[in-house]
């Protein structure tokens, strides 16, 4: 998957500046579906990883630890820039964060683990798989219509844009909540999803109070928790309900709690 996730990432961000010239001011104003950022704080937000990509920032122990909180501070040190000054720094900085993580993919470099403060260690080759998600996710939950105030159109998600970002997102479940979603998971479960992106896996409860979960691949449990792929990326990061995706079939107590307390950054 390491190839797929720069591939991703590029596709993600090609229907992206697609969408971009089409919006007005008074869109870019519009609250997105990402709760308390307008449209135009999204692409604050990608821009503000770019930059952080191509330019580190020195380390800063009075920043939040909570990811959201940190992404809540850099959003809101650029509410006080023009519409058209977001989107040039999304503009210069995107092209070279892709470059990026295009080298990240060449050994001995892919291999190495990488610290994403507040969201756990991933080898480098996969925060290609980081950004393909978070475009993905915020352009075609967040800012495009249902439920997005933007009212375009992209062709249909394809395997090849779902299932790079799915893959992080997997990769991140163990690690992003810790114990508190491992206390959840007292028997094995499975995920199946289906359709672009599919993936079948077992989430295997943690070794000990203060493990983490596993997650395997293929189906080792008799309650299975099922779902498209494209919906899982919007319920398990708590921007839907899982209630209104989901099909729960075997133990249903068992995989409630874990559905419940699951929220992928």
């Amino acid at each position: 998957m390491t190839r797929a996730g720069i591939a991703a990432a590029r596709m993600s961000t090609a229907h992206l500046a697609e969408i971009v010239p089409q919006v007005d001011d008074a869109q870019w104003e519009l609250p997105s579906a990402c709760e308390g950022w307008r449209v135009i704080d999204v692409m604050a937000h990608l821009a503000a990883l770019a930059s952080e990509a191509v330019d580190p920032p020195p380390p800063d122990p009075s920043l939040p630890r909570n990811r959201e909180r940190y992404h809540d501070l850099r959003v809101d040190e650029r509410r006080g820039l023009s519409h058209a000054d977001v989107l040039a720094e999304w503009r210069l900085s995107t092209p070279r964060q892709l470059d990026l993580l295009e080298a990240a993919q060449e050994p001995p470099a892919a291999g190495e683990p990488v610290e994403v403060p507040g969201l756990g260690t991933y080898p480098r080759h996969l925060l290609a798989n980081t950004m393909a998600f978070n475009v993905f996710c915020h352009l075609r939950n967040d800012m495009l219509a249902p439920d997005g105030p933007l009212p375009f159109t992209l062709p249909e998600p394809t395997d090849g844009e779902v299932a790079p970002a799915v893959e992080f997102m997997l990769a991140g479940l163990p690690q992003m909540q810790g114990p508190e979603l491992a206390a959840t998971v007292t028997r094995p479960l499975v995920l199946d999803l289906t359709g672009p992106g599919a993936t079948t896996v077992t989430v295997l409860p943690a070794d000990g109070p203060d493990g983490r979960l596993t997650v395997a691949p293929g189906a080792d449990a008799p309650t299975r928790v099922r779902s498209t792929a494209l919906d899982f990326i919007a319920w398990a990061t708590t921007r839907t309900p899982w209630r209104d995706h989901c099909r729960i079939t075997g133990d249903v107590s068992a995989a409630t709690p874990f559905l419940d307390r699951l929220d992928i950054i």
